[in-house]
């Protein structure tokens, strides 16, 4: 057998047997609070919508005047005839919003990510992660000729020990982690970055448009203004892209060396004048924001002492129940009761750590939520009393 052929059927044979097997599902409606599949209706807990933008007729409306001005495409890189005044007027916007010189738009957060670390580190560089940072970060910093340590997850003390030997790095964290729903110690690792002569790179694709005033994110609840700040559309903006948000003379640097924004056709100039109606409108509707938080107050309520919860204050609500196999029985025991939640399996968390992750919009109601609930407690007791009768029919057997 060919070499490629045989190591992609090995790959996929230990994937199955290890219970970690991933598959497209087809689903309609999953940009909002309900979604189908195979012909049922689900509530939908398992988006990153998390103010309820992504299919808001006000957004739409948008997009669609952005169509009618722009086009379908942007038809080429920034560089080239990719950038437009619906481009311009978007990294105006995040500016001044969030308080940088300079903002350059990418594709996606993943390709944002890798372009910063790719173009800033050298060979005798050394870059300081969050041990817990999202994929996109530590496969470019282990790809870069930097080199890079991990410190353990939002602790300023082992940062602190990595800082002391490796002055002058970069350290890079995020304001709001993806799996955990917890928030990085922003304020404690900017004081030591400043201390040490070092960069701080902060993802805050959680977090912006969810904390803090006007949705202005994780920065802005810390008071800091780290040196560069990576924000994503796929989130709360309820759209796609990202922008790398820095200082001017930083902005030229990644306009002539950051190949993902050289070499990549410009997002739709239509797209940028829906993002930017999507900056209005996460500045001005508070309310989305105060929804988020009555619906977290409700589902901690209700989940508060059940072993496996973990309190949060964004809307990432992470269930964690340990075992793979576990995680899926739990979900698919509430997509019988009409719940659709995701599990969390290896390799995205770390072995013995898999989770349900939950996540509440501003679009689901208290209702909706305390059927969440309600049936999480039913799925649990149920998969407790399956794992006993297991245990009892093995010894049985024996």
């Amino acid at each position: 057998m060919p070499l490629f052929k045989s190591r992609i059927k090995e790959a996929l044979v230990r994937r199955r047997e290890q219970g970690l097997s991933r598959q497209l599902k087809v689903l309609e409606n999953s940009n909002g609070p309900l979604l189908r599949s195979e012909g049922s209706d689900f509530i939908n807990f398992s988006s990153n919508d998390y103010l309820g933008l992504a299919n808001d007729p006000e957004l739409v409306d948008a997009w669609q005047t952005g169509l009618s001005q722009y086009g379908a495409g942007s038809a080429a890189s920034p560089l080239v005839s990719g950038f437009s005044p619906a481009h311009l007027n978007l990294e105006a916007q995040l500016c001044e919003w969030l308080g940088f010189d300079r903002a350059i738009l990418f594709s996606s957060g993943f390709s944002a990510n890798q372009a910063l670390l790719f173009s800033l580190l050298e060979k005798d560089d050394f870059l300081l992660q969050d041990k817990l940072n999202h994929a996109s970060l530590m496969e470019a910093g282990m790809l870069s000729p930097a080199t890079m340590k991990r410190f353990k997850h939002n602790d300023t003390q082992h940062l602190e020990s990595l800082l002391n030997r490796t002055p002058q790095s970069l350290v890079v964290t995020e304001g709001v982690f993806s799996m955990d729903g917890d928030q990085a110690p922003l304020s404690q690792i900017s004081k030591l970055t400043n201390r040490y002569d070092s960069w701080l790179v902060i993802d805050d694709a959680h977090g912006i448009g969810v904390l803090g005033e006007k949705g202005a994110g994780s920065c802005n609840v810390a008071q800091i203004t780290p040196d560069i700040l990576v924000v994503t559309f796929g989130k709360a903006f309820g759209l796609s892209g990202a922008a790398i948000l820095c200082s001017a003379e930083l902005g030229d640097y990644l306009t002539q060396f950051a190949r993902h924004h050289v070499y990549s056709t410009a997002m739709p100039p239509s797209q940028a004048v829906a993002l930017s109606y999507a900056c209005q409108m996460i500045q001005t509707q508070e309310w989305r924001r105060e929804k988020l938080f009555e619906l977290g107050a409700t589902y901690s309520e209700q989940m508060s002492g059940v072993e496996g919860f973990i309190e949060t204050q964004p809307p990432i609500k992470p269930f964690v129940v340990g075992e793979a196999k576990t995680a899926l029985s739990i979900a698919e025991e509430l997509k019988r009761h009409q719940v659709w939640v995701t599990a969390i399996r290896p390799p995205t968390v770390p072995v013995g750590t898999a989770r349900l992750r939950i996540t509440l919009t501003a679009r689901h109601t208290q209702k909706q939520v305390l059927q969440l609930t309600s049936s999480l407690h039913q799925a649990i007791e149920r998969n407790i009393e399956s794992s006993f009768e297991s245990k009892i029919d093995t010894n049985n057997r024996a």
